[in-house]
C-alpha cells in the first residue's frame, strides 16, 4: 500500500464488516483502531449480536411474512414518526441482504431468534449467533480481517484528522500512534466507524442530561471523534439527543441481565416494591425512568421458568455466574433477600399475576404477559445505564457524510454511532438492532459506494 489504501476505516467494530466488503469488491483497506483491547472493549463486542433482517430467508423458512416496508412502519411507530425517513428506508431495505451476506460471505453462523420477540418489532426479525453475544462476532470478523491479504489492521493507533484537497475531497488521513507520533497516509476514502460520544462526559451532559449520571456501559473510545472530524469538514449533524439506554444492568456485577427476563413475564419494581410503568415498551427508555426512581435502582423479579428461558444469552449466564441472581421459595423470602417491603411486594406480585391471567387490565397498559410468575422466584438488582449514543453525522443512502445542503463530502463516509441513526430523539425511539444495523449496514453500503466510484 505504498500509495495509500483505497479505503481507511477508523474503528474495528462494524467497520470490520465494511473492510471485508470493500476487500471483497477489490479495494485495498487499512483499518485503524485505537484500542488494543477492541475485541472485548467496543460496543459491537458488548452487544447481544442482534441483526434485524426484514424479509430474510430465515423468516421465509419460518413462515414469517416481513418486508422492509413493515420494518420502516415499526421504526416510525417506535420513534413517533421522528426517525430520519431516508435512512430508515435505506437500512430497512439493506437489512435482509446484509444478514444473508454476513452468513454467506463472512460465514457468521446466524439464525433467526424466534423464542421471543423484542419490543417494537411486529414480527421476529432479529438474527443472532450462538451465545447471542457480540464478542463472538468481533472475534470472527477480526480473524478474517487479519488473514485477508488486501486488509491491513493498525492497532493501537488513532485516526485524528482527515485532510481534503482544494475541492473538498478526501486526500489523506492523519494517524497517531501511542507515542504521540503522527503519520499522514494518502487515502481516497475514509469510513468513520468510531462510534458516538458516550465516553465524553461533557458531551453527554450537554446533549443527554437525563442519563448523564447513570452508569456508562460502552467503549471508552467513544469520544466523539467523528463529530469533531466531520464538523471541521463541514458535515451536518443531527439527532444528538438520541441514545440507547438500558434498564437491566446488574448492580455490582455490571453484567447485562437482559430484557428477555421481562418479555418472558418478569416485572421491574422500584425500592418501594412497586412497578412504575409498562416494562415491555422497551429497555432503552427504562434507563432514564429507573434513574428517576428513589435510589436510581430497582429489582427485576422473575422465576425459575424464565431463568431457564434466558439461558441462551451469554450475558445472562455471566450475570448468574457473578452471583447477582437471588432465589426465594416464596414472596416472604423474596422480600427478605431483596430488602423490599413485604406487603407492597406481595401486593404487586398478586396484581401482576391477576393481570397475566387476564383477570384485570394493567394500569400502565402492559398487555404482553407470557404467564403469571410462580415460585420458585428469582430477583436481580439492576441499575440504569447509557450504552451508546444514536446521533451523529448525517449520511445519505450510500452512507456518505453530507453537509447542511445534503451534498456529499467526497470520500467521507460514516457508520454506526459516528452517524445519525434511526432512533429519532431521546431514548424511547430505540428498537433492538438499531445499534448493529447502522454499524454494519452503513459500513456495507459505504464499501459498495466506494467500489462503484
Amino acid at each position: 500500500m505504498s500509495e495509500g489504501p483505497d479505503l481507511v476505516v477508523a474503528g474495528a467494530g462494524g467497520g470490520l464488516a465494511g473492510a471485508l466488503r470493500a476487500a471483497e469488491l477489490g479495494l485495498s483497506v487499512l483499518v485503524v483502531e485505537a484500542s488494543e483491547h477492541f475485541r472485548r472493549g467496543n460496543n459491537t463486542s458488548m452487544s447481544t449480536a442482534m441483526f434485524p433482517g426484514a424479509g430474510s430467508r430465515w423468516q421465509r423458512e419460518a413462515g414469517i411474512d416481513d418486508s422492509p416496508g413493515g420494518f420502516v412502519a415499526d421504526i416510525m411507530a417506535k420513534t413517533h414518526g421522528r426517525a430520519e425517513p431516508r435512512l430508515a428506508r435505506t437500512l430497512a431495505e439493506v437489512s435482509a441482504p446484509l444478514v444473508e451476506w454476513l452468513a454467506d460471505a463472512v460465514r457468521l453462523p446466524l439464525s433467526l431468534v424466534t423464542d421471543f420477540n423484542y419490543p417494537g418489532h411486529a414480527v421476529p426479525r432479529c438474527h443472532s449467533i450462538p451465545g447471542r453475544h457480540g464478542s463472538g462476532v468481533i472475534d470472527h470478523l477480526a480473524r478474517l480481517v487479519t488473514e485477508h491479504p488486501a486488509i491491513d489492521l493498525l492497532v493501537p493507533a488513532k485516526l485524528v484528522d482527515v485532510l481534503t484537497d482544494v475541492d473538498g475531497a478526501v486526500r489523506a488521513v492523519v494517524v497517531r500512534d501511542p507515542s504521540g507520533a503522527e503519520e499522514e497516509i494518502p487515502a481516497r476514502a475514509v469510513l468513520l466507524a468510531t462510534n458516538g460520544y458516550g465516553a465524553d462526559r461533557e458531551l453527554v451532559r450537554r446533549h443527554l442530561p437525563e442519563i448523564a449520571d447513570a452508569l456508562y456501559q460502552g467503549s471508552d473510545q467513544s469520544l466523539g471523534d467523528a463529530l469533531r472530524i466531520g464538523e471541521k469538514l463541514g458535515a451536518a449533524t443531527g439527532f444528538l439527543d438520541a441514545y440507547q439506554g438500558h434498564g437491566a444492568v446488574a448492580a455490582n456485577a455490571g453484567t447485562l441481565v437482559g430484557w428477555a427476563t421481562i418479555i418472558h413475564g418478569g416485572i421491574l419494581v422500584d425500592l418501594g416494591g412497586r412497578r412504575f410503568g409498562d416494562e415491555t415498551r422497551g429497555y432503552s427508555e427504562y434507563a432514564a425512568e429507573l434513574a428517576a426512581r428513589p435510589g436510581g435502582t430497582g429489582w427485576i423479579v422473575l422465576d425459575e421458568v424464565i431463568f431457564e428461558q434466558c439461558q441462551p444469552f451469554q450475558d445472562f449466564r455471566d450475570t448468574v455466574s457473578a452471583g447477582a441472581v437471588h432465589f426465594a421459595d416464596d414472596i416472604a423470602s423474596l422480600a427478605r433477600v431483596t430488602g423490599l417491603p413485604p406487603d407492597a411486594l406481595a401486593a404487586e406480585l398478586g396484581t401482576a399475576a391477576a393481570i397475566a391471567r387476564g383477570e384485570r387490565a394493567d394500569e400502565f397498559g402492559r398487555t404482553n404477559w407470557e404467564r403469571p410468575l410462580a415460585p420458585r422466584y428469582a430477583a436481580v438488582r439492576v441499575v440504569p445505564a447509557l450504552f451508546h449514543t444514536q446521533g451523529g453525522l448525517l449520511v445519505n443512502e450510500n452512507a456518505a457524510v453530507v453537509d447542511a445542503a445534503d451534498r456529499p463530502i467526497p470520500g467521507l463516509y460514516a457508520a454506526g454511532g459516528a452517524a445519525a441513526g434511526i432512533s429519532g430523539h431521546g431514548a424511547d425511539g430505540y428498537l433492538p438492532g438499531n445499534g448493529l444495523l447502522p454499524a454494519f449496514g452503513l459500513s456495507y453500503l459505504a464499501a459498495n459506494d466506494i467500489a462503484k466510484e
